[in-house]
């Protein structure tokens, strides 16, 4: 990455983190906007309580990684490794996330990176390592045949690499794998071979959001159309603004944001889906996959309503198209730093 633009999305990703402050459960009186969390169903909190372990991060001196999982497990539980965006290597800037998945009795891995003074193949190997290193010293927590991996920006790009290393080099995921990404950035480390050749049972959502400035969405567009997983396994999910009388739900760049709130579109938006896809590839339920992966379902799509005013539903596609110049982003698809820019459309 270019000094000028390694310090603007350092900057802005340090701007939102450090406006937050970090709060490690969630109530009613933390919402944001009218419309509260569902109670029920795909999306609801479950029941677990969480509980934390960490270690010491093997390449990034200073830092631990953190594992979230259900407090009073007896047995390894389906587990995600997440990446995080450039500049968020602080669990709390998405605690809800993390919260929310162990709530569900599922394991979450967080590592954090360097933003500074190592390139991107050293950030890469430090999340592969970090992923690596819990595998190895929790395997009481950690099942490795249903695993999940999971990124924002700086990650969801780094999460397809990271994928193919766990699923084809590792043989995590035999019983059930998936990828979950939101508003992605390059894809390093990834050949157009390797994407083509992803184990048949892999599951993908790609969520973009509509007023994302700093991704192009075409980034998302290609790894989506390039890899190797059957249209009736994966749903590209664009996420739109909706204006209510007094308040305005934003599809932004940072989208969850759970710091010190939550709203809507976290639990709708992003977790309902998110936990549908893990019952759906972790415990083989048909049903969550109408939720999930449902190509465009009323069950997928449709968002909640208040007062009547309905929030816009999901956008689902096979297809995608780009719907605005590169010049909307500060990462363009074209750009030179992108390892596979011949693939913009």
């Amino acid at each position: 990455m270019k000094p000028l633009a390694l310090f603007i999305s350092l900057l802005l990703f340090l701007l939102v983190s450090c406006s937050k402050n970090q709060s490690p459960t969630y109530t009613d009186d933390d919402l944001a906007g009218p419309i509260s969390r569902p109670l029920s169903g795909y999306g609801s909190d479950g029941n677990y309580t969480v509980a934390k372990v960490t270690f010491p991060s093997p390449l990034y001196s200073g830092k631990n990684v953190e594992i979230f999982y259900p407090q009073g497990i007896t047995s390894p539980k389906p587990t995600i490794f997440y990446s995080h965006p450039f500049g968020g290597e602080e669990s709390a800037y998405n605690i809800g996330l993390f919260e929310f998945i162990a709530k569900k009795g599922y394991v979450v891995v967080f590592a954090p990176y360097p933003t500074t003074g190592v390139t991107i193949d050293e950030r890469y190997n430090t999340l592969w390592e970090s992923f690596k290193k819990a595998v190895t010293n929790y395997p009481n927590i950690i099942d490795t045949t249903r695993v999940g991996f999971m990124g924002h920006s700086f990650g969801g790009g780094a999460s397809f690499a990271l994928a193919h290393k766990g699923f084809m080099d590792e043989g995590w995921g035999k019983n059930g794998r998936f990828i979950f990404v939101m508003a992605q950035w390059y894809s390093y480390q990834i050949t157009q071979s390797e994407l083509q050749n992803f184990p048949a049972n892999t599951k993908l959502i790609t969520q973009v959001y509509d007023d994302d400035v700093i991704n192009d969405h075409r980034l998302a567009i290609d790894i989506f159309k390039n890899i190797n997983i059957p249209n009736s396994e994966k749903d590209f999910i664009l996420i739109k603004k909706s204006v209510l009388p007094n308040f305005t739900y934003t599809a932004d760049h940072d989208l969850p944001n759970t710091r010190t709130s939550y709203d809507a579109y976290d639990y709708y938006g992003i977790y309902r889906l998110l936990d549908a896809l893990m019952d759906y590839s972790f415990n083989g339920n048909a049903t969550a996959k109408n939720t999930a992966l449902g190509n465009g379902s009323v069950e997928q799509i449709t968002m909640p309503s208040y007062n009547g005013q309905a929030l816009s539903p999901l956008v689902v596609t096979d297809d995608p198209i780009a719907l605005y110049p590169q010049s909307k982003y500060l990462f363009r698809c074209g750009a030179p730093d992108n390892p596979r820019k011949a693939y913009c459309n």
